[in-house]
């Protein structure tokens, strides 16, 4: 559902133009686009990290080069707007969205298809700019392409729709901040708490107690009414942790109050109504749980209007650093800034996280409250027991650099882009690490500050 200020607030996008037949967009798109609150600029006199169209009136090879120039890292978004004079079959669509295509929007003339391409562009600049405020940045860290997609999935139906959210991923990697932010981004007019309860704790004998709440003398020890979860949650958000561990005959006490909103304390007659949002959250495969019958179908298909999967941290290990930085601030005192040691930085990076981001946030922790003075952690903060923890420390390449570079030669990437797309990323990771200090950055590189911002000045040369 589109909001009062999605849809009034002003957009600028960029746009870039492919083959002979424009060098713009016609002015009849740029007027209506206009008229709907998003002016387009070229892309050479934007920084396009927001939303832009690459308008199509070239080959579908030449679209597909120009997406991955745009977005070779696959955070950008780009709408891809194939010309009138243009047919496009299926197959070309999502060759498009392989390339980095975020959607395909045929220009036909028509003002429904202005309208359908300045509400997506409004819709991507709304959700990006709710991604880098403080409440979202300050509590779910990490710039990864994996981490950035799922904010951006979880962040729109957070703000945007009412739909009941799963959550899944492996223990560890946020989920119950995730909730958090939902409930956080959630526009409900006089919106109430978030109540949580963690389905690991709700036992069969208390669990109608614990979900609907009793009257006094309902059962043996009820001296008192008291409300349960989904009367608490009326007005508020109900997160219910790890919902894929309650026993099948629990999981059919939701059924009707997930359905119809209505629920009975325990030894009452009257039915009581209850408004709330929903958020469940479960470490299992909720489709491998569904076709093994450990969890109800219907019940599935009620809690996962929107599903979304919190990578692990193996899979956003560009992640490790910001956030082992983020932690730090937690321990240190607030007048020391937080400063990592190659060799530390090396050993965060390469060790194993089976606990994900909980677990790399006890190991920084520890090592925190080790260190002492306002010099860099360095290896002597490292907590005995866990120098044995990481195998070749000091190697380098490793075998991650050789995957990544497997993968390249499989697509076709040749070796000119391989070693561009090396020292591209290389900057951008110590800019990142260093946040965004040019001298600290060049250091790590081993180059001098001018050579830094030379690079970064072709880079953008090139881009134009």
């Amino acid at each position: 559902m589109d909001s009062e200020a999605d849809s009034k607030a002003r957009t600028t996008a960029w746009y870039r133009c492919v083959g002979a037949g424009h060098r713009s967009p016609p002015e009849s798109i740029s007027s209506r686009l206009r008229d709907s609150n998003v002016d387009i600029a070229p892309a050479e006199s934007l920084v396009h990290a927001g939303p832009g169209i690459l308008w199509l009136s070239g080959t579908l090879d030449d679209a597909v080069d120009a997406l991955r120039e745009l977005n070779p890292d696959g955070l950008t978004r780009v709408l891809a707007v194939p010309d009138s004079g243009a047919t496009l079959a299926v197959s070309a669509v999502w060759r498009l969205v392989n390339a980095g295509a975020s959607d395909v929007i045929s220009w036909n003339g028509t003002l429904d298809t202005a309208d359908a391409i300045s509400a997506r562009l409004r819709r991507w600049s709304a959700v990006d700019s709710l991604l880098a405020a403080p409440a979202v940045r300050s509590r779910l860290v990490g710039s990864s392409p994996v981490w950035i997609a799922m904010l951006r999935q979880l962040v729109e139906a957070a703000a945007f729709t009412d739909a009941s959210i799963l959550l899944t991923g492996e223990s560890g990697v946020g989920k119950e901040e995730a909730a958090r932010i939902v409930h956080s981004l959630d526009r409900r007019r006089d919106k109430r708490d978030l109540v949580v309860l963690d389905c690991t704790t709700v036992v069969p004998e208390l669990s109608g107690s614990e979900f609907f709440g009793h009257e006094r003398g309902a059962f043996t020890g009820a001296v008192s009414k008291r409300d349960g979860a989904f009367a608490l949650a009326d007005g508020g958000t109900l997160f219910l942790d790890e919902v894929g561990e309650l026993a099948p005959g629990l999981q059919t006490q939701l059924l009707r109050v997930i359905q119809d909103r209505t629920f009975k304390r325990v030894g009452a007659d009257a039915w009581q109504h209850t408004s709330f949002r929903l958020v469940c959250a479960t470490n299992r495969d909720p489709v491998e749980e569904v076709a093994n019958g450990r969890f109800r179908r219907d019940l599935y298909h009620r809690i996962a209007a929107c599903s979304c999967t919190l990578p692990s941290l193996r899979s956003r290990t560009a992640d490790i650093l910001p956030l082992s930085y983020h932690f730090l601030r937690e321990v240190l005192p607030a007048e020391v800034e937080p400063a990592l040691d190659p060799a530390v930085q090396e050993f965060l990076v390469k060790r194993d996280y089976p606990g994900n981001v909980r677990e790399l946030r006890q190991v920084v922790l520890r090592m925190g409250k080790r260190h002492v003075g306002r010099s860099p952690i360095t290896v002597g903060d490292i907590p005995h027991d866990e120098l044995g923890r990481v195998d070749g420390l000091g190697r380098w390449p490793d075998a991650r650099f050789d995957e990544a570079i497997g993968h390249a030669l499989a697509i076709g990437v040749g070796l000119k882009e391989i070693g561009r797309v090396a020292t591209d990323t290389a900057m951008r990771l110590a800019l990142h690490s260093e946040d965004g200090n040019l001298q600290r950055a060049a250091r790590r590189l081993g180059v001098t500050d001018r050579a830094l911002q030379l690079r970064r000045a072709q880079q953008d040369a090139e881009k134009t």
